[in-house]
């Protein structure tokens, strides 16, 4: 897989383009440090106009409480006596931004109001009121500790003093906190600015979008009472990227929060597109795609057709000729040239390879032919020999050996008569062996019938031989004292079994226990042939009374081949 990654990035198409691209490159870098500076320039314009708008906004909404203290200041001397609410309401209602004007007494009562004022029964023990008894000119907070007005408000405190200089009350100012709020069209605010007011809990008391900000950053107090405002970048409700700049409006309770636009390298250069970034990226992509196409028409084009006329060729299919090779550039026309000879080298020498294959392969059957021939000739000696014996002993042994002879001579027969002059398919050969095995014993005989069960499998010669004969072997000492008086059944089971292959042939016959442990000549030949094929043999009493041969030896593992088939032969167009 990486080899055919690494080959894919080595292609012809992809090296012209990688050096037109390290040709522009310069350009293209010197275009992008251009508009990156051009862009962080920008960028810190619009930070520091943020945090100078931050306190500015900041700073007017300070001038509008102090403003609040002078009319508090000037109210204060006549805020008691006849006429007073009237007084007081007259100038909420001419001056924006106070939502009530109240002169409350030492004990924390009402005396005079231009509005509504919640009751409060422990007034005189807040803290703001306490702080003015002990003497402080001026208290301006939010937690009045109860709500004066119907909408965010803050509220501004002057000391009140009798004719004999004592505490004589408090002369108090609610103003609404949207009255101390700067307009988002403030020509010193950045374009699409947003703006906000929060409390010293970085809770937002008012918001002009309230998915322009987010949460207050950490240590951000600290900040401002560092550098009086501070400046951040974050992303908004909505995930936008934005800069933020805070100030304080009042002392440490109210802060006002500004929002504006962060725009990236990308979307800053959609809107600078002639900043000197957008020619170098033209030019870039101009000259990549115009060598991309003349690569394609000129060479890519006519190399991915010789290489589709190559695949053939390695299919087999040599009779595809590159019929539109008239049409591409001379080098590439010699080239096509050079692998249509080729194809007609390789017609040539194929046909002879197959003629010299086809010879060899009729020689080889002939040579197993002769050699079955031969062997059934020294088995038909043999029978001739054996026919002339008298002795049982001696009767027994040449049998044996006939039966063995015709074994071998079953292999190459099956060699030289199947599709492969290397492998024998298993199946069919073992049921002719058995069948050959049993019918010769037959005529001399009781009738004995055959149950067979062969997985499929292909096996070589050299295999098959010591496994053949000892099937020889196990069925010769079935048929001696098993089926010698009356005949029975005998089973051939032969199973593949993962890694291991099993030969298992058993008779019904009731066999002594020292036929179990015999040690004759028929039981040392099947230990030699297991041993032949990295095996173990072993003979066991079955269930049915008789004695089973068993062979187990490893898997040859050899599968038949499927039958290729000729797709045939076409032109390529």
């Amino acid at each position: 897989m990486a080899g055919l990654r690494w080959a894919s990035l080595s292609t012809i198409r992809v090296r012209l383009t990688a050096a037109l691209a390290a040709a522009l490159l310069p350009v293209l870098l010197l275009g992008i440090l251009q508009s990156g500076i051009a862009f962080n320039r920008e960028r810190e314009n619009l930070r520091h106009s943020l945090g100078f708008a931050a306190e500015r906004s900041a700073a007017t909404a300070r001038a509008r409480m102090e403003a609040a203290e002078i009319l508090l200041q000037t109210l204060a001397p006549g805020s008691v006596g006849f006429q007073c609410a009237q007084r007081l309401a007259e100038v909420t209602q001419r001056i924006p931004g106070y939502a009530n004007l109240i002169r409350f007494d030492s004990r924390g009562r009402v005396a005079c109001a231009a509005g509504d004022v919640p009751n409060d029964d422990q007034r005189a023990m807040r803290p703001w009121f306490q702080a003015l008894a002990a003497g402080q000119p001026l208290v301006v907070t939010r937690e009045a500790g109860s709500p004066y007005a119907q909408e965010p408000a803050v509220l501004t405190a002057i000391r009140a003093t009798g004719p004999d200089g004592r505490f004589d009350g408090a002369f108090v100012a609610v103003i609404r906190l949207a009255s101390l709020e700067p307009s988002a069209t403030d020509p010193i605010l950045p374009a699409h600015s947003q703006v906000a007011l929060a409390d010293a809990t970085g809770r937002y008391i008012t918001q002009t979008n309230p998915q322009a900000f987010t949460a207050l950053p950490g240590h951000w107090r600290a900040k401002i009472r560092e550098l009086g405002s501070t400046v951040w970048y974050d992303r908004d409700a909505s995930g936008q990227r934005r800069v933020f700049s805070a100030a304080p409006v009042v002392g440490e309770a109210v802060y006002v929060v500004l929002s504006a636009r962060s725009p990236g390298l990308i979307s800053w250069a959609w809107l600078n597109p002639l900043s000197g970034i957008f020619f170098p990226l033209l030019t870039f992509a101009l000259a990549l795609a115009a060598v991309t196409v003349v690569t394609d028409r000129v060479v890519i084009r006519w190399i991915a057709y010789l290489q589709r006329i190559a695949a053939l060729y390695a299919r087999g299919r040599l009779s595809v000729r590159p019929i539109q090779a008239d049409q591409m550039p001379p080098e590439i026309r010699e080239l096509a040239e050079t692998l249509e000879d080729m194809a007609d080298a390789i017609v040539g020498r194929d046909a002879s390879l197959r003629e010299n294959l086809a010879q060899k392969d009729a020689l080889m059957r002939e040579i197993h032919h002769r050699v079955k021939n031969n062997l059934q000739v020294i088995s038909s000696l043999l029978n001739m020999q054996q026919r002339s014996l008298a002795d049982p002993s001696a009767r027994a042994a040449m049998s044996d050996t006939r039966q063995r002879i015709t074994a071998l001579a079953l292999i190459y027969r099956a060699l030289y008569q199947g599709p492969d002059l290397k492998r024998v398919d298993l199946r069919p050969f073992l049921e002719e062996l058995t069948a050959q095995l049993v019918a010769g014993e037959m005529l001399h005989g009781p009738a004995v019938r055959t149950d067979l069960s062969v997985d499929a499998l292909v096996i070589d010669p050299d295999r098959l031989a010591p496994l053949a004969l000892f099937a020889v072997e196990a069925i010769t000492n079935a048929q001696k004292h098993a089926f010698a008086d009356r005949g029975g059944i005998l089973t051939v089971n032969f199973t593949v079994r993962g890694e291991e292959a099993e030969l298992a042939i058993s008779d019904d016959g009731q066999a002594a226990d020292d036929a179990l442990v015999s040690s004759g000549v028929g039981r040392t030949l099947m230990t030699a042939f297991a041993r032949q094929l990295r095996g173990r043999a072993e003979l066991v009493r079955n269930a049915a009374g008789g004695v089973t041969a068993r062979l187990v030896f490893p898997n040859p593992g050899v599968q038949p081949e499927q039958p290729q088939s000729d797709d045939g032969n076409q032109a390529a167009a």
